[in-house]
């Protein structure tokens, strides 16, 4: 049985740990030649060290699989530019990216510094930007020349971003402006053959450990291993998806669904009199469903702190 990936060239930033190591190793099992990029940073994205990237690729290797390190910054465009050279220098082409990589510099509004504001939007936004531009380009230029593309990109948003969390505005844009960016993204390179979805994940890493309350029993941390994140992305990046892109999932332990996004809601006839908006408004809020809490469930916790007077 032919594995799902076989052949393929992969690249999945932030992959020296947790989600995207999980995804790295999931891809290689699968046949893919991946390109094992992480900085090696702190969670706020401070410091550096090549040796998280390359233990995957050591890792990758006694499976039997292809790999190489990266340690280039994918929220630098030519950073990401040469990310992706890295593949095609490497293994002669680029198939997949995944882009995965973060940081946290959580923070309610008030307090929130200008740095810490540029700090996250950088390297979520830019960083999932550069990587699939230049990939993007390549494929063009594939098509172009009148060869077959095999292109696929998956994006990492959040539940913070689609449904909203306290203390994460900045994160939370970040992640919102990614869900975003895939859905327009999979319009405008249909075209080439490619598909671009994205995934939530829910899962206890680095990052989040500090997040909520730690898992208390053995099954509690099962269900947030990360590893449930990585079957799901591994399967975008294979053939049998070829016909799904625009899409944003939500993957954990516990589920795996697809979030729906932005639908016009209840409506009415235009209003030229601010004066009876007020009574008009009050009736279509009466109509529409909640906001999703953090669950993507609607109305619950932290939609229901709301003062809904």
């Amino acid at each position: 049985m032919s594995k799902m990936c076989e052949g393929r060239v992969a690249v999945v930033t932030g992959a020296g740990r947790g989600i995207g190591r999980e995804h790295a190793l999931s891809l290689a099992s699968q046949g893919a030649k991946v390109v094992v990029n992480d900085l090696g940073g702190n969670v706020d994205g401070s410091g550096g060290d090549l040796s998280p990237a390359q233990q995957v690729v050591e890792e990758i290797k006694g499976m039997g699989g292809q790999a190489v390190a990266n340690g280039d910054d994918i929220s630098s465009w030519e950073g990401a530019q040469r990310l992706i050279n890295t593949a095609v220098e490497t293994f002669g082409d680029i198939n997949i990216v995944v882009n995965n990589a973060g940081i946290l510099r959580d923070r309610m509004l008030t307090n929130m510094t200008e740095e810490e504001w540029d700090a996250v939007i950088k390297v979520h936004l830019k960083g999932t930007f550069g990587p699939s531009r230049w990939a993007a380009a390549y494929w063009r230029e594939q098509s172009k020349a009148g060869k077959e593309v095999y292109g696929r990109i998956i994006n990492t948003t959040s539940v913070s971003g689609i449904y909203g969390n306290l203390g994460q505005t900045n994160y939370g844009a970040a992640k919102a402006g990614i869900a975003s960016f895939t859905i327009i993204a999979a319009l405008e390179l249909a075209r080439f053959g490619v598909t671009v979805n994205a995934v939530a994940p829910v899962a206890l890493t680095r990052m989040t450990e500090g997040l909520g309350a730690a898992p208390e029993t053995d099954e509690e941390r099962e269900m947030r291993s990360p590893r449930w994140i990585a079957p799901i992305v591994t399967w975008l990046a294979g053939s049998e998806a070829g016909h799904v892109t625009g899409r944003v999932f939500e993957a954990s332990g516990q589920t795996l669904a697809i979030a729906e996004g932005w639908h016009r809601g209840p409506s009415t006839s235009p209003v030229d009199d601010p004066t009876k908006v007020g009574s008009i408004v009050a009736g279509l809020l009466k109509d529409a469903r909640p906001n999703a809490g953090m669950d993507g469930r609607d109305g619950s916790y932290p939609q229901n702190t709301l003062n809904k007077k």
